[in-house]
């Protein structure tokens, strides 16, 4: 499947909306790989408790992020409605488990609002601005910030394991 930057024609839409715990956020959707169901995850041993483990999607290994955890909430058994953003880090893949997809959608310069300081370190939620859309806030997340915690798995070793388990 062509990433949706690729396949994208209102050049003005350029965040993908999602919810977690019925609030609103969104990722850049140059980030954005693709949008899936969930697959079936592999744990592994000594991850942080927001990285329920890794995934085959593709025939590479991609470390998935619960988004739930990674703020704080309670884990929450997938429903239908349950979707994988599949978003470039980096030089890899990182899967961010989200409670629903919204929109694709854009905004402008005249809709953002200052970003709230909330929390530090891990606890940070990775905010990079806010806007406000369709009479709701919308907080959108750098990437980068919120898929850090993946950043500490040894993607090599994850990769031999889920080798080894297909023989």
């Amino acid at each position: 499947m062509p990433t949706l930057a690729r396949r994208r024609a209102d050049r003005g839409k350029n965040l993908v909306g999602f919810t977690v715990n019925d609030v609103d956020y969104a990722v850049e959707i140059l980030k954005v790989r693709e949008i899936i169901r969930p697959l079936t995850i592999v744990p592994i041993p000594h991850a942080p408790p927001a990285v329920p483990g890794v995934s085959d999607h593709r025939g590479e290994v991609v470390p998935v992020l619960d988004m739930r955890m990674r703020f704080g909430l309670p884990a929450k058994e997938p429903t239908r409605r349950t979707k994988w953003i599949i978003a470039q880090h980096a030089d890899r893949l990182v899967g961010l488990v989200v409670d629903s997809v919204t929109e694709v959608f854009g905004t402008g310069d005249e809709d953002e609002r200052d970003v709230p300081q909330i929390g530090v370190g891990d606890g940070a939620r990775g905010i990079q601005s806010v806007y406000s859309y369709g009479g709701k806030l919308v907080f959108v997340l750098d990437v980068a910030r919120i898929a850090a915690v993946t950043e500490v798995l040894d993607m090599q070793a994850m990769q031999s394991l889920m080798h080894a388990g297909r023989r």
